[in-house]
């Protein structure tokens, strides 16, 4: 990778920090509103309005076209992020930030797993080999450990 593209490295780096925070936040704000499933639309709510005002402001409104011709996969994106939202609101403070960032991580490392051995949703294909493999087991392992302390 060259190096002008260190920032390709710490974006994902900076926004995987920010995910511990935002269910803490989502948790209290379930907590104040007593509703898990209202704290995760408000959630939703603002980040629609501040994506709609990027997308105004950067004028990339997609086309009613380009709307009809996607494959309905496409739109299960945002299920899956309130999947998350509302299980990070549930969950993250019942079993605490570190365990519940270890679970998110494992999982997300073992679907990643999937989707670059075969190539899903878009993935340049890498196939699986034992030194991933050997380090997903690291990670799980150290979601054992977390677990017990």
């Amino acid at each position: 990778m060259p190096a002008t593209a260190w920032w390709l490295l710490a974006l994902p780096f900076i926004a995987g920090s920010f995910l511990p925070l935002q269910a803490g936040i989502n948790g209290q704000l379930g907590r104040q509103i007593a509703s898990v499933t209202g704290a995760a639309l408000i959630s939703f709510a603002i980040g629609t309005l501040a994506l709609l005002a990027l997308v105004v402001v950067q004028r990339e409104l997609p086309t009613m076209q380009a709307l009809r011709e996607l494959s309905w996969w496409h739109w299960s994106g945002g299920l899956l992020g309130a999947f998350f939202i509302t299980t990070a609101a549930f969950a993250g403070p019942r079993i605490g930030a570190l365990l519940f960032m270890a679970l998110a991580l494992a999982g997300q490392l073992a679907m990643a797993t999937l989707l670059d051995h075969f190539g899903w949703a878009g993935f340049r294909q890498s196939a699986v080999s034992l030194s991933k493999i050997g380090g997903l087991l690291l990670i799980f392992g150290g979601v054992w450990l977390i677990n017990r302390g």
